[in-house]
């Protein structure tokens, strides 16, 4: 008895600390040679998955039924694999030895497969080797979106409002922010299979973390306007705005919200009502929209035809070379580059299992514009897609998503003539009453990034999966700056460095 009381003294004070008791096990993988981080690294933990981010580090919570003798799994590809119980762990850092190459008599006996051989079996052997039925998943989502404007230019050819001049215009532009950065996180458990379509979600916390001192402060700006528009425009007057041939009406009504009087009982419930409505309905876009991008992310998983990052089944159009051998822990796996031949999109890396041809990790990156038009001064440029997918097996020896990363950028230009013309049918003789006239030359860029993680997946049955009946009531909880303690007791992929710093404007400024 003495001697258990001593091991579990001795574990508080691990640098990796663990318990039965809702701890965690935290640490960074870094190369033993090049004491660099190691990213993407597996973690294991009986039956349960973890990944390193890119700085090489993992959170990982642990159970009621965790015992200092389970045994903690780490692998990664081109590094000797490192398998030993809870209690071994006495560091916040683990180093991985690179494994050297010493062909095994699988890769000898292989030898003669070509590139093109290799993804044939890939290919054949795609129904034994996944999961893709139906099943639960645990699963964490990271969003990262970051918006830039990279031009603002316009001149203004007429206005008969004196107040809608140029330097009302320079304020409107200087109010909207250059760059601003916005993450959303989401942990839950998906229902369904490969069909993008049929999927359900049930959602347990989610967060946004930004900075609303950079977004554009709509409320001024409307105040602003509003007062201008009162003060110049008819309430029976509408508005035609042009750009080029394209125009739409909006009714001068429209533009005037109704102010609710405090002492209007009827008129306060009413609104009051309408805030519940409008809160349910962003309850169900925010799940919708996750599920969507969920799905999205699963629709194009390469092992499926109409997969965007489509090589496995489109092979002829790529050349393909073996480029090296390595493992993944005592696994031969083989290395296949691959580059477009003509009009393909991708170049990359496909690692695959020697012993049972299973595509363990494909790294992607386009090598021209995804899709690019440019159309009456509208301009369109999708000019980045790179990322890599990780696949795991289960219990049941079945290969699984473990882990998407995918980064995609786009710029959007605007370079067209703008005219808002105000009409009014009742002044005899005079439709038109006044016109801003602009020629605007404008261009917006994005950079999105979705990261995936996948904890553990239960298959299920049709039974299962149709007993299941989505009632979502999550909203993300805003946060101005990184709060280490909102997923305490949650698996998540450990954030990065940007995302640990992130602190908001107004934050700073008190």
């Amino acid at each position: 008895m003495a001697n258990i009381h001593f091991k579990l003294l001795g574990l508080v004070f691990l640098a990796i600390p663990w318990s039965g008791h809702g701890q965690n096990l935290s640490s960074v993988v870094l190369d033993s040679v090049t004491k660099s981080p190691v990213p993407y690294v597996t973690v294991q933990l009986k039956n349960k998955g973890m990944i390193t981010n890119e700085e090489g580090r993992f959170n990982f919570q642990l159970r009621d039924n965790i015992q200092e003798t389970d045994s903690l799994f780490i692998s990664c590809i081109g590094y000797e694999s490192i398998g030993k119980p809870l209690a071994e762990f006495t560091k916040n850092v683990i180093y991985l030895r690179p494994k050297a190459i010493e062909l095994d008599p699988v890769i000898v006996s292989n030898k003669n497969f070509t590139p093109e051989e290799i993804i044939a079996e890939v290919r054949k052997n795609i129904g034994r080797n996944y999961q893709t039925g139906l099943a639960k998943k645990r699963l964490f989502l990271r969003e990262t979106y970051r918006n830039n404007i990279l031009k603002t230019d316009y001149k203004l050819v007429k206005s008969s409002i004196a107040a809608f001049n140029k330097n009302f215009l320079d304020s409107v532009i200087h109010t909207v922010p250059k760059s601003n950065t916005y993450y959303t996180e989401m942990l839950g458990d998906l229902y369904g299979g490969n069909d993008a379509e049929v999927q359900k979600l049930d959602l347990i916390k989610a967060s946004e973390l930004y900075d609303k001192s950079m977004e554009m402060d709509f409320d001024a700006l409307e105040e602003k306007f509003n007062k201008i528009v009162k003060e110049n425009v008819k309430t029976d007057s509408y508005f035609k705005i042009k750009s080029g041939i394209f125009g739409t009406k909006v009714d001068a009504d429209e533009l005037f919200e109704a102010e609710v009087d405090s002492t209007d009982v009827e008129a306060l419930n009413k609104q009051l009502e309408e805030t519940k409505k409008n809160k349910e309905e962003r309850k169900k876009f925010f799940s919708d929209y996750k599920r969507k991008t969920l799905g999205n992310l699963y629709k194009n998983l390469p092992i499926f035809k109409g997969a965007d990052y489509n090589v496995l089944f489109k092979s002829r159009r790529y050349h393909l070379s073996l480029d090296d051998f390595t493992y993944l822990g005592d696994d031969a796996v083989y290395v296949l580059r691959f580059e477009p031949k003509g009009s393909a999109d991708f170049k990359g890396k496909l690692y695959i299992n020697s012993d049972d041809f299973a595509l363990i990790r494909m790294d992607f990156e386009n090598v021209k514009p995804l899709r690019k038009f440019k159309l009456l001064g509208i301009s369109l440029n999708e000019y980045l897609a790179k990322g890599r997918i990780i696949f795991a097996q289960g219990e049941d020896q079945l290969y699984h998503l473990r882990y998407y990363d995918i980064t995609k950028g786009s710029r959007v230009g605007f370079r067209r003539p703008v005219k808002i013309i105000e009409k009014n049918k009742n002044v005899k003789g005079r439709r038109k009453q006044n016109e801003l006239a602009l020629k605007v030359d404008a261009a917006f860029g994005n950079t999105n990034r979705y990261e995936l993680v996948v904890f553990d997946l239960d298959p299920i049955d049709m039974g299962q999966y149709e007993a299941f009946k989505e009632n979502n009531s999550v909203l993300p909880t805003y946060m101005p700056n990184y709060d280490p303690e909102f997923w305490s007791g949650y698996d998540i992929i450990e954030p990065n460095r940007a995302i640990k710093e992130f602190t908001s404007q107004a934050e700073t400024d008190e």
